[in-house]
């Protein structure tokens, strides 16, 4: 196992009726900046709870931070800082809003001529930010335990990710309940991004980090378990199961499964320029590329990948080469089995998205990648060519 250290400060606070402990958690003399995204909080009485539980302190509401949140309505937020005087924050959403809201924090306090300067950097300029809170209404991200985020540039066609330790949630209220109003394509969008955040943890090569093997399996079993259930009845919710998946989505990448081992996050980095480009849900971008690039790097992944049949899929009959084919093929529909498609005809791409989407990784530096920093241009154009 390889040399590592881990930090996680951020207090979860999980569970039902929970609301009214936000009173405790936040400072009294806290002038509080709630950050939300659409209507469905206002709707659904979720900001009217939060409001009642600030009860005297003085506190507003920034609204509209999009999915795949956008740089240029960050700096509105910024600006609202900057004139109400608001020294607290506190994300009420999902991952988008909680990492909008992390580079909110850190912007606020920076006195930088351009704060795109903080996520262009991955975050190594952040010296300060503000205080966060955040209330988790759908679990996908895990954004509400750890330091990291992801922020879309429209005017530059970026999207970045970014981290610093200064941008840990202080507290993160996870009550399944919230998950309740969820419709069947974010819930999916959940699944799908929870699991991929764990294989990119754990489907690399072996270095002896057995505990946080069976750790990700864990969280793959539960994620196997609990995500079709969950979509064959999504207007009945059970409370059980959504607490697994929210539960299962912050431990899937709060640091702990990938302390001391390689990571690849190339799937990641990949389906970020097909939100950037087309807009497609983090989720689903995720699974247009994770089984193609499984496929194409099935040599250097090849332990694992046999690791990964056996233990998570049961796998034990026929060659190996074969136990992989059926792994990749179970991960494949798994994914369409939660109503979320895999190849880009799905999504009306051709082969035109795969030399824009080249392109744009080029443009980005972006031309070595994986955990053996293998995947170079042309690999990436094999990898979504398997994926038409």
């Amino acid at each position: 196992m390889r040399n590592f250290d881990f930090y996680n400060p951020t207090r979860i606070v999980f569970g039902q009726g929970r609301m009214a402990e936000i009173d405790r958690l936040v400072p009294a003399a806290a002038r509080v900046l709630i950050l939300v995204g659409g209507a469905s909080a206002e709707k659904h009485g979720t900001l009217a709870a939060v409001r009642q539980a600030l009860g005297a302190r003085v506190h507003a509401t920034f609204a509209g931070i999009e999915p795949n949140p956008h740089y240029e309505t960050a700096l509105q937020a910024v600006a609202q800082i900057r004139a109400g005087g608001f020294d607290y924050l506190l994300a009420l959403g999902g991952g988008s809003v909680i990492d909008a809201a992390k580079f909110i924090a850190a912007a606020a306090l920076y006195d930088g001529a351009e704060p795109w300067e903080l996520v262009r950097q991955r975050g190594r300029s952040i010296t300060r930010a503000l205080p966060l809170g955040a209330v988790l209404t759908l679990p996908a991200t895990g954004s509400e335990m750890n330091d990291g985020g992801v922020l879309t540039h429209h005017a530059r066609g970026h999207k970045l990710s970014f981290s610093s330790p200064h941008c840990f949630p202080q507290w993160s209220l996870l009550d399944p309940s919230l998950t309740y109003t969820l419709p069947p394509r974010q819930l999916a969008n959940g699944v799908v991004d929870a699991f991929v955040h764990t294989t990119e943890q754990y489907l690399t090569y072996p270095v002896g980090g057995g505990l946080q093997d069976r750790f990700a399996e864990g969280l793959l079993l539960e994620l196997i378990d609990i995500g079709p259930r969950i979509l064959a009845a999504p207007a009945q919710p059970d409370y059980a199961d959504r607490a697994n998946l929210m539960w299962a989505a912050s431990w899937a990448l709060n640091g702990l499964i990938g302390a001391g081992v390689p990571q690849d996050w190339a799937t990641h980095v990949i389906g970020h320029e097909f939100t950037a480009l087309y807009g497609i849900d983090h989720g689903r971008s995720l699974a247009l590329v994770l089984p193609a690039l499984l496929h194409e790097r099935r040599a250097p992944k090849r332990a694992k990948l046999l690791q990964y049949a056996q233990r998570v899929w049961g796998l034990t009959a026929g060659d190996e080469e074969a136990r992989i084919d059926a792994a990749i093929a179970r991960t494949r529909d798994f994914f369409e089995g939660l109503g979320v498609p895999t190849r880009l005809s799905a999504y009306g791409l051709g082969a035109e998205a795969v030399d824009a989407v080249v392109a744009n990784l080029q443009a980005h530096g972006m031309v070595q990648l994986g955990e053996q920093r293998e995947i170079t241009p042309e690999v990436v154009r094999r990898i979504l060519l398997a994926a038409l």
